[in-house]
């Protein structure tokens, strides 16, 4: 438990951000921490870092999650190989008819699919993707809108599978810490205002879109208006439906070949949370939604949609070898996430079994008083999140220790401070990795290139991060959560505010 833990995961971030090669740089970090877990021995690194990549593929629930990602694969392959894309663009083009409002598409509908991000991701790619490109909007954005919304939204959304699990583990450090009196649940509903990352970056969006860019994602903006190049000359998407699947089956789909499968996705997995969490058996919604199985709920609901887009596909009357061939279309276009969602898995391996988040935690813990805590917290939640890629991985780590450190040095008043504190930290990390599920899942359905949404995206997100910093260090000075987020807003609206202008005056000189 030493320095040498956090190198991995610095070589994985340094490395795809100097590369673009999110593959390589992903296999040389596991590599490093091989050699660092060997003891230096660079040739038993090679078959620790096999064994790593060998174990994170035969977990039950990650395989199941594999799965679940090449089926998602298969049914937006239905839904473009019918025209479902296409008959959503007639029934919205009239309607939509600016860059502004076809950028607020995606994010209202990110807003509207809060229960998993990766659904989110999967339906608000699929449903904007042509329309936004129509008008020019660089996949950049679209990258940006989407997974600035889909976790954001599902950790303080009304239901979610986030929420489910959130509740557990704040529950679990309750019981661990022998803390009587508060109820879970409430705990994190009394949370939700001191989440400053995920409420101010959920409002950055459309400050954003209505207001003006500036850095690498205004320079983005402006090649895919000039130029019409919707991503930067000489860069690869993750994925290209078009590639992977041709031409579509029906040219003129009807919209109906969009929602039917999205309807189908939605209500069977939510119908799966529900029951793989002991519903039918008499268990309340929230606790059910604690104790539910995410990857099996959302495998059905995958397979669901898949199975209604190839009747869908029959019905328009596509041959049994078209239908398969979409199918493998499907899984080819995903093939390039599984590999980088298997490797993001192994790296978080790594940081595990060389105590990455324990030195972070054990390094800062000697700084911490009440008045610095929440501060503390969100930043180490911060650095853990952005290291491994996961944002349930770091709020697994540290609700079990903040918890008790929280009601040591400030009682049940600074609990519900922390929580939201754990929370945003992890969702920021987690938001600007590229390393992370959720930032691939959003590149993969943009049609972006990964490291060109990572470095776009980052400054965007810094803002709110920086803003979220200043509120906790103030909460001493200023306990009421919802004055600190409202005055955190404010300040947000005019900095991006400032910071357009002061671009956009540097490119007229």
């Amino acid at each position: 438990m030493d320095f040498l833990s956090v190198i991995p995961p610095i070589v994985a971030v340094v490395l795809a951000i100097i590369t673009r090669r999110v593959l390589l740089s992903l296999f040389i970090s596991i590599w490093v921490g091989g050699i660092i877990f060997a003891g230096g021995n660079p040739f038993a690194a090679v078959g620790q870092t096999f064994t790593w990549m060998k174990d994170v593929m035969i977990d039950p629930w990650n395989a199941r999650f594999l799965v679940m990602t090449a089926l998602l694969g298969t049914g937006a392959a239905f839904m473009f190989k019918t025209g479902g894309a296409q008959g959503l663009i007639r029934a919205l083009g009239k309607k939509i008819n600016s860059r502004k409002r076809v950028q607020l598409l995606p994010y209202f509908l990110g807003l509207i699919i809060f229960f998993n991000d990766y659904v989110n991701s999967v339906i608000v790619g699929n449903a904007s993707k042509d329309i936004t490109g129509k008008k020019k909007v660089s996949r950049e954005k679209l990258s940006y809108i989407i997974d600035s919304t889909s976790a954001p939204i599902a950790t303080i959304g009304p239901v979610s599978d986030w929420i489910g699990f959130q509740v557990s583990l704040i529950a679990a450090a309750f019981a661990s810490a022998s803390i009587v009196g508060l109820e879970p649940y409430f705990s994190f509903l009394q949370s939700i205002p001191w989440n400053f990352y995920a409420i101010l970056c959920l409002l950055a969006v459309p400050m954003i879109i209505l207001g003006k860019d500036f850095g690498p994602m205004a320079k983005a903006e402006k090649r895919a208006q000039t130029t019409g190049k919707l991503i930067p000359e000489g860069s690869v998407p993750l994925s290209s439906v078009e590639d992977d699947l041709g031409e579509p089956f029906q040219k003129e789909g009807n919209v109906w070949n969009f929602f039917l499968p999205l309807i189908t996705l939605i209500s069977v997995s939510l119908w799966g949370l529900w029951y793989t969490g002991g519903g039918a058996e008499g268990k309340s919604m929230m606790d059910a939604l604690a104790a539910t199985d995410v990857s099996i709920a959302l495998t059905w609901g995958a397979f669901a949609m898949t199975v209604t887009g190839l009747i869908l596909a029959l019905l328009q009357g596509m041959s049994l070898k078209a239908c398969e061939e979409t199918l493998l279309g499907g899984i080819r276009t995903m093939l390039p996430a599984l590999i980088i969602i298997v490797l993001a898995w192994s790296i978080g391996t790594v940081t595990s079994d060389l105590g990455t988040a324990e030195y972070v935690v054990s390094a800062t813990q000697g700084w911490m008083t009440a008045a610095l805590l929440p501060f503390l917290i969100f930043i180490i939640g911060m650095f853990i999140s952005f290291a491994t890629g996961t944002s349930w991985g770091t709020m697994s780590i540290l609700t079990p220790i903040a918890i008790p450190l929280a009601y040591t040095f400030g009682g049940e008043e600074l609990i519900p401070i922390i929580i939201g504190a754990i929370f945003a930290g992890s969702i920021f990390g987690d938001h600007v990795s590229p390393i992370s599920d959720t930032t691939v899942m959003a590149s993969i359905f943009s049609g972006s290139d990964h490291i060109a949404h990572v470095n776009t995206q980052a400054p965007y997100a810094l803002i709110p991060a920086g803003i979220a910093s200043v509120l906790y260090l103030s909460y001493s000075f200023i306990g009421n959560g919802y004055i600190l987020l409202i005055a955190g807003i404010i300040i947000q609206f005019f900095l991006l505010r400032y910071l357009g202008n002061r671009y956009e005056k540097k490119q007229a000189t």
